[in-house]
């Protein structure tokens, strides 16, 4: 019975330990399973994430590519001007400008280019063609010219087309007479010569200091020296004009300039007086006569108060009203309170600005009147001229000889 029972609890032990040793096998296994499951989960994450990476370098590659892309197109359109705008833009520059640098922020500041740090590598490259220095004056610019075509018209002097025309302004014509002239030629258009005049710098010593005055209505009336010129066709508005201060600058020489000084007077005093002369002499050999009235009324003001020449109120009369429009700064009798020299007048002694543009004969009558004690003048309807010492002898002899006279 005890060898059955331990027979039997031997068997029982060897079941035991074979079903441990399964359940042991089964947990080593399991935990060889889950060794083996883990591993591949950590592979598979790190290879997620070079992926992930991978795709982010290209999609910034491609974003760099095409923002450089995009800035080549744009580099490349303001030099080309391959897709610009052709709307025309007004630049006006008041004075010179000597680097292409300075020229090219002009242009972007006004819309033309886009990309003008490539603009200006560009301009030093290419500088013997399209350098400094750019001309003061007015320019009617549009992209579709490119870079160098913009930087062309800048340097001045240039035309629209090779057609020429030649053009006299006779002694005596005005600012406006002028403008007129040059727009029915078709040289210029009015609006860039009057911008041109009214506020361009130019480098001629006889304008260098002639600045904007609100009570003038042209700033370079009287220095746009009348003569017989070429234009082309459509050339720029500074080119025109400085043809004309060019001439006058030569035409005043030093010797003028020495003499204005020697009589106490400055070059645009002068030219004033000698547009007075030009528009009261009926001929260039009443010039020095009527210049020693001028001359003898300035240098005695207490009882001269006044030029009293009716030419300067009938500058504005005649010419600048008819040249204003709506939007003028100002009317002609705002003008007049500063040109009048009439008896009537409150102005004493000069008017504010020259009354038209004189020739050499009236300006040499202003630098050299004759020896006279005239302060009085006048002419008859024939143009003669006739000049008095004093008030009494001046009625004497407008009712001798110009009895329709009112004044």
């Amino acid at each position: 019975m005890d060898n059955r029972n331990n027979s039997f609890n031997t068997q029982n032990d060897d079941t035991n330990f074979r079903l441990t040793d399964f359940a042991q096998s089964n947990e080593a296994s399991s935990e060889r399973k889950s060794t083996q499951t883990v591993k591949p989960a950590r592979k598979t994450i790190r290879t997620g994430n070079g992926v992930t990476s991978t795709y982010i370098f290209f999609i910034v590659v491609i974003a760099v590519s095409m923002v450089i892309s995009i800035y080549a197109l744009l580099c490349m359109n303001d030099i080309l001007a391959i897709t610009k705008s052709k709307s025309t833009v007004t630049v006006t520059m008041n004075t010179q400008i000597e680097e292409a640098a300075d020229a090219i922020d002009l242009l972007s500041d006004n819309g033309l280019i886009k990309c003008k740090n490539f603009c200006k590598l560009f301009a030093k490259i290419r500088n013997d063609e399209i350098g400094g220095p750019y001309s003061a004056g007015v320019y009617y610019l549009n992209a579709k010219q490119g870079l160098e075509g913009m930087l062309i018209t800048l340097q001045g002097d240039v035309t629209a087309t090779t057609e020429t025309v030649k053009i006299t302004f006779p002694e005596g014509y005005t600012t406006p007479e002028i403008i007129e002239k040059l727009v029915d030629n078709e040289v210029c258009d009015k609006s860039s010569l009057i911008s041109t005049i009214q506020s361009t710098e130019f480098s001629y010593s006889l304008v260098t200091n002639l600045k904007a005055n609100e009570h003038v209505p042209y700033r370079l009336e009287g220095y746009l020296y009348p003569d017989t010129y070429d234009f082309y066709i459509g050339e720029s508005a500074s080119s025109v004009i400085k043809k004309f201060l060019s001439n006058g600058d030569e035409k005043f020489t030093q010797k003028y300039r020495e003499r204005a000084k020697e009589l106490g007077y400055s070059t645009q005093e002068i030219i004033i007086i000698a547009s007075i002369i030009q528009k009261e002499a009926a001929n260039s050999a009443q010039m020095k006569d009527i210049s020693s009235v001028i001359h003898n009324r300035l240098n005695d003001k207490i009882n001269y108060p006044s030029l009293g020449c009716m030419s300067t109120a009938d500058y504005i009369t005649n010419f600048v009203a008819d040249s204003l429009s709506s939007t003028s700064a100002h009317t002609p009798g705002y003008y007049k309170d500063f040109y009048d020299t009439s008896t009537a007048s409150t102005v004493v002694g000069l008017p504010v600005g020259a009354i038209c543009n004189p020739g050499i004969d009236a300006i040499e009558a202003a630098l050299y009147p004759n020896d006279t004690n005239y302060y009085y003048f006048f002419h008859d309807t024939d143009g003669n001229l006739y000049c008095q010492k004093n008030y009494t002898q001046n009625r004497q002899e407008i009712q001798k000889y110009a009895p329709y006279l009112n004044y």
